[in-house]
């Protein structure tokens, strides 16, 4: 038996699919969108841990929708800055207060834990899958009128989908911190909704320190607006779904699953508007079934389980740096995608252990290398070392490209090896070919042809980002 051999149980899920991305290919077909955004949030409250890392399998998810569906991908990080910082609670009411980390940290401190905890690891990420991100924070998206405007028109609709996001009891927590020390109420006991008009809606409050407040929100300005994690979701989730052009995909953790039925529930209350595709990537778990948890093995309130590295639960454990870290989680997570069946199911830290043991890296290796995809017909002609120079737009992604790099072009299930001789920065296509020459970007097509082609490819937008030439040859 090789030694990295997976074997998993089939289930309904894999049965009904070749590719673990086919699970979008309905929404692909139905709305032939010009972008797929794999959206994947998470709590910016610590060092990344395996679970983590897993649900960021949204990049390689992305290259293969890319490659599947011939469609431009990218990965959205919704970094959640509304995680509480601190909690505290009234001595005289004993109610719980709350501030979250945009408002303990501010602007500048949230940037900076980012910086520190994923920028990183996602700029590797970009670079080993060649998919572009953007991150953004709970706080900016909160800010933006469309969201603020979803929020006002679910508090027109609250007694329709108040269960389904608080199925016990039917209470959504609607936190407005004081607008003075930022603090609030936990759970929202007293926070009341007074008055809402077509366009605005009236709060009141109390806080700890400052006593009662009364605020209002409109689409274009007011005080911070954080949801509970269910609301925050319907509200998020109904803004994207109806963003013209894009098809975006939640991807979350298995342990997701019933809180999207849930959200799905209200979704369906509301009507108008469906809910986006989802994908649950697989969960790591504990020998003894539950999900793996860094905070309970942190506050020595469980062992760690058989087969635990500290990597596992602190990704700045690993042996190694950040580019290491990320080919070991992007050989991970494609053996977990090279069947459905391996994508859609959890694993054992013992098991995640087994499997990296068996991951060798010698010295004869394959190098590092960045991942691009190339129609048929240029790829052909960087096989045969006839195409010498790559264009492409400077997107985020490509910024470090620097000679001495390496590049996998893939078309299908070929691949072709090249190092990065030169990179040439330019302000439009035609400078580009005009210094270029035509014959080193596609010897077999006149200039004119070169430029309507590649102008096909990259609109006006996407041209004034900077053009890059890049020089290759085949290894």
């Amino acid at each position: 038996m090789n030694s990295v051999e997976l074997i998993s149980p089939n289930n309904v899920t894999a049965n009904a699919m070749i590719r673990a991305i086919d699970m979008i290919r309905p929404q692909i077909q139905a709305q032939r969108p010009a972008l797929v955004a794999f959206c994947v949030g998470t709590q910016i409250n610590g060092t990344p841990h395996l679970g983590t890392s897993l649900v960021q399998a949204a990049f390689l998810l992305a290259a293969a929708a890319r490659r599947a569906f011939s469609v431009e991908a990218v990965v959205r990080f919704g970094a959640l800055d509304n995680a509480p910082y601190d909690i505290q609670l009234d001595p005289e009411t004993h109610h719980a207060y709350q501030i979250t980390y945009h408002h303990a940290l501010g602007t500048d401190g949230v940037t900076e834990l980012i910086d520190k905890n994923y920028r990183a690891f996602f700029d590797s990420l970009a670079d080993a899958t060649g998919i572009d991100y953007e991150i953004e924070t709970y706080t900016e998206q909160q800010s933006i009128p469309a969201f603020r405007a979803e929020f006002l028109r679910t508090q027109r609709q609250l007694d329709t989908i108040r269960w389904p996001l608080s199925p016990s009891h039917g209470i959504v927590h609607l936190r407005l911190p004081c607008p003075a020390c930022g603090w609030a109420e936990k759970r929202a006991e007293r926070t009341k909704l007074t008055r809402l008009a077509d366009a605005s809606g009236a709060f009141t409050a109390v806080c700890t320190t400052c006593g009662p407040y009364e605020i209002t929100v409109t689409p274009e300005a007011g005080p911070y607006i954080d949801l509970a994690t269910l609301y925050r979701n319907l509200v998020k989730e109904r803004v994207l779904a109806a963003e013209p052009a894009t098809l975006n995909v939640m991807v979350k953790g298995g342990d997701w699953a019933p809180g999207c039925q849930l959200v799905d529930a209200a979704f369906a209350a509301l009507h108008g508007i469906h809910s986006p595709p989802r994908i649950f990537t697989p969960m790591a778990l504990t020998d003894t079934g539950a999900k793996l948890s860094k905070s309970l093995i942190r506050d020595n309130k469980l062992p760690p389980p058989p087969g635990a590295q500290p990597w596992m639960l602190n990704a700045t454990e690993w042996n190694g740096g950040i580019d290491d870290y990320v080919d070991a989680m992007v050989w991970l997570v494609r053996l977990m995608l090279s069947n459905p069946k391996h994508f859609y199911r959890s694993y054992t830290t013992l098991e995640v252990n087994r499997l990296m043991s068996t991951r060798s890296v010698t010295p004869t290796s394959p190098p590092r290398a960045r991942h691009m995809n190339l129609y048929r017909r240029y790829f052909d002609l960087v096989a045969s070392g006839r195409k010498t120079i790559e264009v492409r737009v400077q997107y985020a992604n490509l910024r470090n490209l620097a000679a001495g790099q390496y590049i996998r072009f893939a078309c299908g299930t070929d691949e072709c090896l090249t190092r990065v001789v030169r990179v040439a920065r330019y302000t439009s296509f035609d400078e580009m070919l005009d210094i270029e020459g035509p014959a080193n970007v596609n010897p077999d097509s006149p200039r004119e042809e070169q430029l309507a082609n590649i102008r096909r490819i990259y609109n006006p937008e996407k041209e004034a980002l900077g053009v890059l030439a890049i020089q290759i040859e085949r290894v």
